[in-house]
């Protein structure tokens, strides 16, 4: 979805319900910046100089939805959207509601085949607009690259080793991450390519990062049994997460970035407090390896994947199991919600995907069609498609409520390892071990 923000500079509108203690900090406040972030709003503001978000959900926004009404519920429960800017809260959500029904009957062409390396690439990255991605290679280097013109914009050099583990600061956009087999991870300018940091700590391959919502903190995971937080603005290690007795291969912050969760091959998942690097609890109950791990939107689920042929849901409040969902003949190589969390996807080494409905935990209806393992699924920020890439060297797009596949994206010549929606959902990339990337749009 397209990025929408609306910049509110008058700084008495939104310092009436924040707390202020004197008339100095409320001078502090800056501006409210309301930013779309699927599925909700998330509110930026500025107190005594430190930069705060808050999140509103849109769970429930659909086509029908009284938005008039939805606003007059978001000002009552949320002080700092005043009267005064009603209007442009309820344009925004107008707009996004219009989004909604776009690109449900959308057909993908190929748009671009770059050949992006020499040696084969790792991962590729979309930034939220998708007007550019990212592309990690054995060659030991990132790559920026501009959508529209398929033009390369910088090549992010400095690493020794094999670039593994990519990422944009999403929503913002503005700078990359880059963890390496080298054991170190790199921080960089997406304008201009220059290299911010290198946070050096880890003792083994970086395979797993993620920056936190509000982009203050990079997370990576290692082959040595930990996890990092690193600190952007200063580049010094913030804390180190031990507690796991094998490599940690999945970790991801929630909606709010207070926790981050850990998955490793010791077949259990570690929740932290991000903000002190405290151990909230394991949850344990997989019997082989995790391969995917995230919070729901509203960080009250967390889904598990492994290779035990399963997934679970846990209640991320007590870490208690709630559900084992099962029907798969063979590994869970990925798993997600959709951005409402009503929705569970699960892709198979067998083949298959399935989705589940969050609340009964029921599989509501099976993908098939693909001729090898599945790698990896997501769904569109609308959350009515889905997208699976696969060994059999294509990509589908299914319906989400039939599991009719829609469409084939066919001519790579080796597996699909790599696929994703931008946040608009009418721009795929898929990345393969043919050394291509490709852009659908």
């Amino acid at each position: 979805m397209r990025a929408e923000a609306v910049r509110c500079l008058d700084v008495s509108m939104a310092t009436k319900s924040v707390g202020w203690s004197s008339p100095s900090e409320k001078m502090k406040l800056k501006s409210l910046l309301l930013r779309y972030y699927p599925p909700g709003i998330m509110l930026e503001y500025e107190k005594s100089g430190q930069l705060k978000t808050k999140s509103i959900d849109l769970l429930d926004l659909d086509p029908s939805t009284d938005v008039s009404a939805l606003v007059e519920e978001i000002q009552k429960a949320e002080p700092l959207i005043t009267a005064s800017r009603s209007d442009q809260v309820k344009l925004l959500i107008q707009r996004l509601q219009n989004k909604l029904g776009q690109h449900s009957n959308h057909k993908f062409y190929l748009f671009k085949v770059l050949r992006a390396h020499i040696l084969p690439l790792t991962n590729v990255a979309l930034n939220k607009s998708g007007s550019c991605f990212i592309t990690g290679s054995y060659d030991r280097t990132c790559k920026l690259w501009d959508t529209a013109s398929g033009e390369e914009l910088h090549t992010l050099e400095g690493h020794r080793n094999v670039v593994y583990a990519i990422a944009f600061n999403n929503p913002y956009g503005d700078k990359i991450a880059t963890g390496s087999f080298d054991k170190t991870c790199k921080l960089w300018s997406v304008e201009t390519g220059k290299c911010y940091h290198t946070f050096r700590g880890h003792t083994a391959e970086i395979v797993c990062l993620s920056f936190n919502p509000q982009s203050t903190l990079v997370a990576t995971g290692s082959m040595d049994t930990t996890a990092k937080l690193w600190d952007i603005q200063s580049g010094e290690e913030v804390f180190t997460l031990t507690g796991h007795s094998a490599e940690i291969i999945s970790l991801s912050f929630n909606t709010s970035g207070n926790r981050i969760i850990t998955g490793s091959f010791d077949h259990t998942v570690t929740v932290w407090e991000a903000d002190t690097g405290r151990k909230v609890y394991t949850l344990i109950g997989h019997c082989a390896e995790i391969s995917s791990a995230v919070f729901n939107w509203d960080c009250s689920l967390i889904l598990t994947g492994s290779m035990d042929k399963t997934c679970k849901l846990w209640d991320a409040v007590n870490g208690k199991c709630v559900a084992t969902l099962t029907g798969h003949d063979d590994e869970i190589l990925d798993s997600c919600f959709d951005y409402t969390g009503k929705l569970i996807a699960t892709a198979s080494a067998d083949g298959t995907a399935r989705i589940f409905s969050a609340a009964t935990r029921e599989c509501v209806t099976k993908l098939e069609g693909h001729e090898g393992e599945i790698s990896k699924i997501s769904f569109n920020p609308q959350g009515n498609r889905l997208l699976t890439g696969s060994s059999d060297k294509t990509a589908r797009i299914w319906d989400a409520q039939t599991g009719q596949c829609l469409q084939v994206l066919e001519g790579h010549t080796d597996e699909i390892f790599s696929c994703a929606f931008n946040y608009k959902g009418d721009i795929i990339i898929t990345g393969s071990k043919d050394n291509t990337c490709r852009i659908w749009r």
